[in-house]
Protein backbone atom coordinates (compact mmCIF):
# COMPACT_ATOMS: atom_id res chain seq x y z
CA UNK A 1 0.00 0.00 0.00
CA UNK A 2 1.37 3.43 -0.94
CA UNK A 3 1.87 6.02 1.78
CA UNK A 4 2.17 9.83 1.80
CA UNK A 5 5.47 11.29 0.54
CA UNK A 6 6.52 7.91 -0.84
CA UNK A 7 9.34 8.26 -3.37
CA UNK A 8 9.76 4.69 -4.61
CA UNK A 9 7.45 1.94 -5.78
CA UNK A 10 5.18 -0.11 -3.57
CA UNK A 11 6.64 -3.30 -2.13
CA UNK A 12 6.57 -6.09 -4.69
CA UNK A 13 4.09 -8.90 -4.05
CA UNK A 14 4.66 -10.95 -7.19
CA UNK A 15 7.91 -12.31 -8.69
CA UNK A 16 7.22 -10.28 -11.84
CA UNK A 17 7.05 -7.01 -9.91
CA UNK A 18 10.31 -7.89 -8.17
CA UNK A 19 11.92 -8.28 -11.61
CA UNK A 20 10.51 -4.91 -12.67
CA UNK A 21 11.94 -3.24 -9.56
CA UNK A 22 15.36 -4.76 -10.19
CA UNK A 23 15.29 -3.58 -13.80
CA UNK A 24 14.24 -0.10 -12.67
CA UNK A 25 17.22 0.09 -10.29
CA UNK A 26 19.53 -1.26 -13.01
CA UNK A 27 18.39 1.31 -15.59
CA UNK A 28 18.43 4.13 -13.03
CA UNK A 29 22.05 3.36 -12.13
CA UNK A 30 23.05 3.52 -15.81
CA UNK A 31 21.24 6.86 -16.19
CA UNK A 32 23.00 8.17 -13.08
CA UNK A 33 26.44 7.17 -14.39
CA UNK A 34 25.75 8.77 -17.78
CA UNK A 35 24.52 11.97 -16.12
CA UNK A 36 27.63 12.20 -13.90
CA UNK A 37 29.94 11.62 -16.88
CA UNK A 38 28.21 14.26 -19.01
CA UNK A 39 28.21 16.75 -16.14
CA UNK A 40 31.93 16.12 -15.54
CA UNK A 41 32.71 16.70 -19.23
CA UNK A 42 30.67 19.92 -19.31
CA UNK A 43 32.39 21.27 -16.20
CA UNK A 44 35.81 20.41 -17.61
CA UNK A 45 35.03 22.13 -20.91
CA UNK A 46 33.84 25.27 -19.14
CA UNK A 47 36.60 25.56 -16.55
CA UNK A 48 39.77 24.46 -18.38
CA UNK A 49 41.72 26.83 -20.62
CA UNK A 50 43.95 24.15 -22.07
CA UNK A 51 43.60 22.99 -25.65
CA UNK A 52 45.17 20.18 -27.63
CA UNK A 53 45.25 20.06 -31.40
CA UNK A 54 45.14 16.23 -31.28
CA UNK A 55 41.70 16.24 -29.64
CA UNK A 56 40.22 18.19 -32.54
CA UNK A 57 40.51 15.10 -34.75
CA UNK A 58 40.88 11.74 -33.05
CA UNK A 59 39.58 8.49 -34.51
CA UNK A 60 40.11 6.69 -31.22
CA UNK A 61 37.77 9.02 -29.32
CA UNK A 62 35.11 8.75 -32.02
CA UNK A 63 35.27 4.95 -31.81
CA UNK A 64 34.94 5.08 -28.04
CA UNK A 65 31.91 7.41 -28.02
CA UNK A 66 30.23 5.24 -30.66
CA UNK A 67 30.89 1.85 -29.07
CA UNK A 68 30.13 2.80 -25.45
CA UNK A 69 26.53 3.97 -26.12
CA UNK A 70 25.90 0.79 -28.13
CA UNK A 71 27.12 -1.35 -25.21
CA UNK A 72 24.98 0.70 -22.82
CA UNK A 73 21.86 0.14 -24.95
CA UNK A 74 22.54 -3.60 -25.02
CA UNK A 75 22.87 -3.66 -21.22
CA UNK A 76 19.43 -2.04 -20.99
CA UNK A 77 17.72 -3.94 -23.82
CA UNK A 78 18.59 -7.51 -22.82
CA UNK A 79 17.01 -7.49 -19.33
CA UNK A 80 14.12 -5.43 -20.70
CA UNK A 81 13.34 -8.06 -23.35
CA UNK A 82 13.62 -10.82 -20.75
CA UNK A 83 11.00 -9.17 -18.53
CA UNK A 84 8.81 -8.45 -21.56
CA UNK A 85 8.65 -12.15 -22.39
CA UNK A 86 8.12 -13.07 -18.73
CA UNK A 87 5.09 -10.77 -18.64
CA UNK A 88 3.51 -12.73 -21.52
CA UNK A 89 4.32 -16.12 -20.00
CA UNK A 90 1.31 -18.10 -18.77
CA UNK A 91 2.16 -21.57 -17.47
CA UNK A 92 -0.66 -23.92 -16.40
CA UNK A 93 -2.78 -21.50 -14.30
CA UNK A 94 -4.50 -23.00 -11.26
CA UNK A 95 -7.37 -20.53 -11.47
CA UNK A 96 -8.91 -18.38 -14.20
CA UNK A 97 -10.89 -15.24 -13.39
CA UNK A 98 -12.70 -13.05 -15.89
CA UNK A 99 -12.72 -9.34 -14.99
CA UNK A 100 -15.23 -7.23 -16.89
CA UNK A 101 -15.13 -3.43 -16.74
CA UNK A 102 -18.36 -1.42 -16.60
CA UNK A 103 -19.22 2.22 -16.05
CA UNK A 104 -18.25 2.38 -13.21
CA UNK A 105 -17.62 -0.93 -11.45
CA UNK A 106 -15.95 -4.28 -12.02
CA UNK A 107 -17.54 -7.69 -12.28
CA UNK A 108 -15.64 -10.92 -11.65
CA UNK A 109 -16.45 -14.42 -12.85
CA UNK A 110 -14.58 -17.50 -11.62
CA UNK A 111 -14.73 -19.61 -14.77
CA UNK A 112 -13.54 -22.80 -13.05
CA UNK A 113 -16.67 -22.81 -10.89
CA UNK A 114 -20.29 -22.89 -11.94
CA UNK A 115 -22.28 -19.74 -11.15
CA UNK A 116 -19.54 -18.07 -9.13
CA UNK A 117 -19.44 -14.39 -10.01
CA UNK A 118 -20.20 -11.01 -8.48
CA UNK A 119 -20.05 -7.26 -9.04
CA UNK A 120 -17.53 -5.12 -7.18
CA UNK A 121 -18.54 -1.54 -6.35
CA UNK A 122 -16.63 1.10 -4.45
CA UNK A 123 -17.68 1.46 -0.83
CA UNK A 124 -19.14 4.93 -0.13
CA UNK A 125 -17.23 7.02 2.37
CA UNK A 126 -20.02 6.86 4.93
CA UNK A 127 -19.94 3.03 4.89
CA UNK A 128 -16.21 2.70 5.58
CA UNK A 129 -15.06 1.09 8.81
CA UNK A 130 -11.86 2.07 10.69
CA UNK A 131 -8.83 0.81 8.78
CA UNK A 132 -10.45 0.88 5.34
CA UNK A 133 -9.19 3.24 2.64
CA UNK A 134 -11.34 5.89 1.01
CA UNK A 135 -11.86 5.45 -2.75
CA UNK A 136 -9.92 2.15 -2.66
CA UNK A 137 -12.20 -0.25 -0.77
CA UNK A 138 -14.78 -2.36 -2.60
CA UNK A 139 -17.85 -4.17 -1.33
CA UNK A 140 -16.64 -7.46 -2.87
CA UNK A 141 -12.97 -8.38 -3.13
CA UNK A 142 -11.39 -10.62 -5.74
CA UNK A 143 -10.20 -13.47 -3.52
CA UNK A 144 -7.39 -15.70 -4.79
CA UNK A 145 -5.19 -18.46 -3.31
CA UNK A 146 -1.67 -17.42 -2.43
CA UNK A 147 1.35 -18.89 -4.26
CA UNK A 148 -0.83 -20.14 -7.12
CA UNK A 149 -0.59 -19.08 -10.79
CA UNK A 150 -3.67 -16.96 -11.53
CA UNK A 151 -4.86 -16.06 -15.03
CA UNK A 152 -7.07 -13.00 -15.43
CA UNK A 153 -9.13 -12.50 -18.59
CA UNK A 154 -9.91 -8.81 -18.97
CA UNK A 155 -12.51 -7.10 -21.13
CA UNK A 156 -15.05 -4.29 -20.97
CA UNK A 157 -18.74 -3.94 -21.70
CA UNK A 158 -19.00 -0.27 -22.63
CA UNK A 159 -15.85 1.88 -22.90
CA UNK A 160 -12.11 1.46 -22.40
CA UNK A 161 -11.01 0.55 -18.88
CA UNK A 162 -7.71 -0.68 -17.45
CA UNK A 163 -7.27 -3.31 -14.72
CA UNK A 164 -4.21 -2.25 -12.72
CA UNK A 165 -2.73 -3.41 -9.41
CA UNK A 166 0.71 -1.78 -8.95
CA UNK A 167 2.05 -4.09 -6.22
CA UNK A 168 1.41 -7.10 -8.49
CA UNK A 169 3.01 -5.46 -11.52
CA UNK A 170 -0.26 -5.73 -13.46
CA UNK A 171 -1.77 -3.18 -15.84
CA UNK A 172 -3.92 -4.51 -18.67
CA UNK A 173 -6.38 -2.59 -20.83
CA UNK A 174 -10.01 -3.70 -20.87
CA UNK A 175 -11.25 -3.21 -24.43
CA UNK A 176 -14.89 -3.80 -25.49
CA UNK A 177 -15.13 -6.76 -27.85
CA UNK A 178 -11.59 -7.93 -27.08
CA UNK A 179 -10.37 -10.41 -24.45
CA UNK A 180 -6.92 -9.65 -23.02
CA UNK A 181 -5.18 -11.91 -20.56
CA UNK A 182 -2.46 -11.63 -17.95
CA UNK A 183 -1.11 -13.84 -15.19
CA UNK A 184 0.51 -13.39 -11.81
CA UNK A 185 1.49 -15.20 -8.61
CA UNK A 186 1.14 -13.65 -5.17
CA UNK A 187 4.11 -14.39 -2.93
CA UNK A 188 2.36 -13.81 0.40
CA UNK A 189 -1.14 -13.31 1.83
CA UNK A 190 -2.49 -9.80 1.92
CA UNK A 191 -4.88 -7.23 0.47
CA UNK A 192 -3.70 -5.38 -2.61
CA UNK A 193 -5.34 -2.28 -4.05
CA UNK A 194 -5.56 -0.86 -7.53
CA UNK A 195 -7.76 1.39 -9.65
CA UNK A 196 -8.98 1.72 -13.19
CA UNK A 197 -6.08 3.33 -15.06
CA UNK A 198 -7.86 4.41 -18.25
CA UNK A 199 -10.03 7.53 -18.28
CA UNK A 200 -13.49 6.04 -18.75
CA UNK A 201 -15.97 8.77 -17.89
CA UNK A 202 -17.29 10.89 -15.07
CA UNK A 203 -16.77 8.30 -12.31
CA UNK A 204 -13.42 7.00 -13.53
CA UNK A 205 -11.90 7.72 -10.10
CA UNK A 206 -14.42 5.47 -8.37
CA UNK A 207 -13.54 2.04 -9.82
CA UNK A 208 -11.27 0.44 -7.20
CA UNK A 209 -9.75 -3.01 -7.56
CA UNK A 210 -9.19 -5.05 -4.39
CA UNK A 211 -7.33 -8.36 -4.59
CA UNK A 212 -7.21 -10.47 -1.43
CA UNK A 213 -4.68 -13.31 -1.37
CA UNK A 214 -5.44 -15.99 1.22
CA UNK A 215 -4.16 -19.51 1.99
CA UNK A 216 -5.67 -22.28 -0.11
CA UNK A 217 -7.87 -23.70 2.66
CA UNK A 218 -9.34 -20.25 3.32
CA UNK A 219 -9.96 -19.81 -0.42
CA UNK A 220 -11.80 -23.14 -0.60
CA UNK A 221 -13.96 -22.14 2.38
CA UNK A 222 -14.71 -18.78 0.71
CA UNK A 223 -15.73 -20.42 -2.59
CA UNK A 224 -17.98 -22.87 -0.74
CA UNK A 225 -19.66 -19.97 1.08
CA UNK A 226 -20.13 -17.98 -2.14
CA UNK A 227 -21.61 -20.99 -3.94
CA UNK A 228 -24.08 -21.52 -1.09
CA UNK A 229 -25.18 -17.89 -1.33
CA UNK A 230 -25.83 -18.17 -5.06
Amino acid sequence: MAHPAQLGFQDATSPLMEELLHFHDHALMIVLLISVLVLYIIVCMITTKLSDKLILDSQEIEIIWTVLPAITLILIALPSLRILYLMDEINDPHLTIKAMGHQWYWSYEYTDYEDLGFDSYMLPTQDLTPGQFRLLEADHRMVIPVESPIRVLISAEDVLHSWAVPTLGIKMDAVPGRLNQTAFITARPGVYYGQCSEICGANHSFMPIVVEAVPLNHFEAWTALMLEET
